[in-house]
């Protein structure tokens, strides 16, 4: 099977910078891969918390330059590389984050970019495997131009997608047409747009287009922390197709069925304890 751990289910300035949900990102898991996903804030931090032994990673995928999203990849290299003592690991990063652009500062240093053992620049259509999936970058449209979305496929369990953070576009359902599991990273709640981030109507219009087997929102903006799971019941409303809302420390088993297990409490940097949501 195929682990998702979400380290952070957070995003945007204040949700990062309160910590009132974690950044974390997400860590991949399977009985040969180890893989993080957008090392925000308290990437390392916090998987040492969850017993996520930051030295076993063996690889890093970054999708831009924000530190919600890239801000502990060189400490997670640090780790990958162990201590910077052995060259190892794959790092794959959007270009913005390996060597900046017009809007956005490199955000990995070339001193870092020297610890791993490969490194992929991701552009739209890259390709490439980690173990015991296929990746592949796909569109995404922010305020970070060499953003992407990220679309996974195991031989033996199917795709999965994590759409990164990205506003609506014309033909933006193409791109994770036949995911069994999509991963939308969901701002703002309904009504409340915000230019290179998605809604809930926005992402509601992608899975009502690509029709997985789950959908879950992650990755809320504060106006949508406390909204999130009545998002998410929009979203499954209307939709007709089960959708969660990610909540930190929550794992969900890609498998021949999915399987979502929600922590029964979680802590805030601010003490304040939540009770998970189903």
């Amino acid at each position: 099977m195929i682990e998702l751990v979400f380290i952070g289910t957070g995003g945007g300035r204040f949700a990062m910078i309160t910590q009132k949900r974690r950044t974390g990102g997400i860590r991949i898991l399977s009985e040969s891969l180890n893989m993080h996903l957008d090392p925000g804030p308290g990437a390392l931090v916090y998987s040492l918390e969850m017993g996520l032994d930051p030295q076993k990673i063996g690889a890093i995928l970054v999708s831009h330059s924000h530190p919600d999203h890239a801000n502990d990849a060189e400490v997670l290299i640090e780790a990958m590389s162990h201590g910077t003592k052995k060259k190892r690991g794959l790092l794959a990063a959007a270009r913005s984050v390996l060597f900046g652009n017009d809007v956005c500062e490199q955000s990995i240093s070339n001193y870092h970019q020297r610890m791993p053992e490969r490194i992929v620049d991701l552009r739209v259509g890259t390709k490439f495997d980690v173990e015991d999936l296929e990746v592949q970058a796909v569109k995404a449209e922010h305020s970070d131009p060499d953003a992407v979305g990220l679309r996974f496929r195991n031989r033996d369990y199917g795709d999965f997608a994590y759409t990164s953070d990205s506003e609506y576009f014309d033909g933006i359902q193409g791109f994770y047409e036949g995911v069994r599991l999509l991963l939308l990273c969901v701002l703002r709640p309904s009504g409340k747009p915000w230019k290179g981030h998605m809604t809930t109507d926005d992402a509601l219009k992608i899975v009502e287009a690509t029709k997985p087997e789950m959908a879950i929102i992650t990755h809320f903006g504060m106006e949508m922390i406390f909204r999130a799971r009545m998002e998410a019941k929009i979203i499954e409303k209307e939709a007709g197709i089960p959708t969660k809302p990610a909540v930190d420390g929550m794992r969900v088993t890609l498998g021949e069925e999915i399987h979502v297990n929600v922590p029964k409490k979680q802590m805030s940097l601010s003490g304040f304890i939540a009770k998970g949501e189903p």
